[in-house]
């Protein structure tokens, strides 16, 4: 069975050499999908036949969203940290340790029916694929069942076991790096596909982030790095030393840190919704791109400085607060992300990409940015079938 959808008026397929650059856009368009993959793309007017017919009616259509950096294994929230933040107090890592001990205390029932909650939330806002860490059990117990509920929802699972030292180990944060090393890690490998680790003070330093980082390479992860968000440092260097397909965050460059980017296949993932819910200073996007990088967008969704699900929201964001243009932004939330994951099947519209589709409420993809806070995605796909209203 084929499916046709017709009448797009704007598609952004993110390959420039089928289209209007930079995103390949090709105007009166369709798209064929069989056994959900794209299969043609182009002019509605040299479309074949099909078996089914979905009508565009003249709206944009675009990948699917990736977000390539989510925390949704947790319990509780943190509404009274961030009405304090609001307040003037500023935002320090330790906030993590009260969303560790209500995931502890929480069954597996309970962490599995929020994250397909906020999982559920990102599909209705046009993410198609998401990854997901976990960070908030430090327990061998609770990380391995954090990656394993992560698993059951998505291929891009990430073990982040050193997101900050558990209470219990203050003082004594290289035994519980010799922990996530020796117990963490051999457990929680099978349901993972990537290792993070976050570099920052308050959390791990550069020599502790490389033996995390190191031991998940040798079980067969991929790396990822949480990287110069407060403070400037090591991490972006080591990650990109460590072949990361992607540092997060990345607040606090230097002309090193870029020009190590620019020189390597390591995406820079920039996460504006936390700095926005941190009252944080702002990456500095312009700079990268000038510079060659390859950047992706995320939301960040987390209990503490990022609770949002919402790519739109962080699209227009970074068109306003990063200088990104409206196109640049909506390629790192789509290719940049895929990207970030070292995923060529999505991020884009292209023969034999999955048939992840988002379509808008609106003629053009600049319209995520042009009306910020509208719900503008009205139809979302996945895998070429038609995402049932919530």
């Amino acid at each position: 069975m084929a499916l046709l959808i017709d009448r797009i008026g704007e598609l952004v397929t993110n390959d420039p050499a089928v289209g209007e650059r930079p995103l390949g856009i090709i105007r009166n368009a369709a798209v064929v999908v069989r056994d959900g993959r794209v299969v043609w793309v182009g002019p509605r007017t040299r479309a074949q036949p099909c078996d089914e017919v979905w009508d565009a009616a003249g709206r944009a259509v675009l990948p699917g969203f990736v977000e390539s950096h989510s925390h949704l294994v947790f319990a509780g929230d943190r509404a009274e940290e961030f009405a304090a933040r609001m307040a003037g107090r500023p935002y320090e890592a330790g906030g993590i340790r009260s969303t560790i001990a209500a995931t502890r205390a929480a069954s597996d029932h309970e962490l599995d029916a929020h994250l397909a909650r906020l999982a559920a939330e990102y599909r209705r806002q046009g993410t198609t694929t998401l990854e997901v860490k976990s960070g908030y059990g430090q327990t061998v117990r609770d990380e391995e069942r954090s990656v394993r509920l992560a698993h059951a929802h998505t291929a891009e699972a990430t073990l982040l076991a050193a997101h900050v030292p558990p209470p219990e180990f203050a003082g004594r944060v290289d035994d519980y790096v010799h922990l996530v090393v020796e117990e963490m890690i051999p457990a929680c490998a099978p349901h993972a596909r990537w290792i993070d680790a976050f570099c920052e003070v308050g959390a791990f330093d550069a020599e502790q982030t490389r033996a995390v980082l190191d031991a998940g390479r040798r079980a067969g992860l991929g790396v990822r790095v949480h990287a110069n968000q407060l403070t400037a440092g090591p991490s972006v260097r080591l990650g990109v030393e460590l072949g990361a397909a992607s540092v997060d965050h990345c607040v606090h460059l230097s002309p090193a840190d870029v020009d190590a980017l620019a020189g390597s296949d390591t995406v820079a993932t920039l996460l504006p919704a936390a700095d926005f819910s941190t009252r944080g200073p702002y990456p500095e996007a312009r700079r990268l791109l000038d510079a060659g990088v390859t950047v992706a967008l995320g939301a960040d969704c987390n209990p503490g400085t990022s609770y949002t699900t919402s790519l739109p929201f962080v699209i227009a964001l970074a068109v306003r607060e990063l200088r990104m243009t409206p196109s640049e932004a909506v390629w790192a939330a789509t290719a940049g992300g895929a990207a970030a994951l070292r995923r060529d099947d999505v991020g884009r519209l292209t023969p034999g990409s999955r048939a992840d589709l988002v379509v808008l409420d609106a003629p053009s993809h600049v319209h995520l940015a042009y009306r910020p806070g509208v719900p503008l995605v009205a139809q979302v796909f996945t895998g070429g079938v038609v995402l049932p209203p919530a």
